[in-house]
């Protein structure tokens, strides 16, 4: 296994995926923080948005990749089935729960955008957790987010500024969701919270690779 990877080791790649207790607790939880996170970050998307909707329209989805870190972070500590999906509903009935511009719609959104992710990682056959894999899971659920937008928000608007919005979402959703949900976790392991996940794990023989 190579410093800079997540990646299943052959102990690893025999687990089971079978939820555990812990698994749906720590899933619950972060998908509960990352939930309040994308409350907040609606108040940081509107002026950023605005201003991105005159320098060319639909690249305010650029932004829109915060919304999307649940799913990534989740599986990437879970590796379970479904983890993406769980953590992106979970966040988005939290954003709901506060209030929001959207409204309940968030909820269609997050399951939306959950399947996207959850997809790619299913192809693995949720075995391997690699940057390069994790960065098409957060660019699948930015596709899923811009495909949804367009039909349902953005149906009256033209082709032109449809393509725009969806390749800015898969953009973000690559770059905030998978690059972004890959260095959080990475950043989780090294508190040691994450000690019974293989995330963890893999920090810990990082550190120790790198002290030998």
């Amino acid at each position: 296994m190579s410093a800079g990877n997540l990646t299943a080791t052959p102990s690893i790649a025999r687990r089971s995926l079978r939820w555990r207790v812990v698994d749906i607790v720590v899933a619950s939880v972060l998908a509960v923080a990352l939930g309040v996170v994308f409350r907040v970050w609606e108040f940081g998307y509107e002026p950023l948005s605005a201003l991105m909707a005159l320098v060319l329209p639909g690249t305010q989805a650029l932004f829109g990749g915060v919304w999307l870190l649940a799913g990534p972070v989740v599986a990437i500590v879970v590796r379970k089935p479904g983890a993406a999906l769980y953590g992106e509903i979970v966040a988005a009935s939290v954003e709901a729960l506060f209030g929001t511009q959207w409204g309940w719609g968030t909820l269609e959104a997050g399951l939306v955008q959950g399947l996207g992710a959850e997809l790619v990682l299913a192809l693995f056959l949720y075995r391997v957790y690699r940057l390069p894999v994790v960065v098409l899971a957060g660019a699948a659920a930015g596709l899923a987010l811009g495909i949804n937008d367009s039909i349902i928000w953005y149906a009256g608007l033209d082709a032109g500024f449809k393509a725009v919005y969806i390749v800015s979402a898969v953009v973000s959703g690559a770059v905030i969701a998978g690059l972004g949900s890959w260095f959080l976790v990475r950043a989780l392991a090294g508190t040691g919270v994450l000690s019974s996940f293989a995330a963890g794990r893999e920090h810990s023989r990082r550190r120790t690779s790198a002290v030998a």
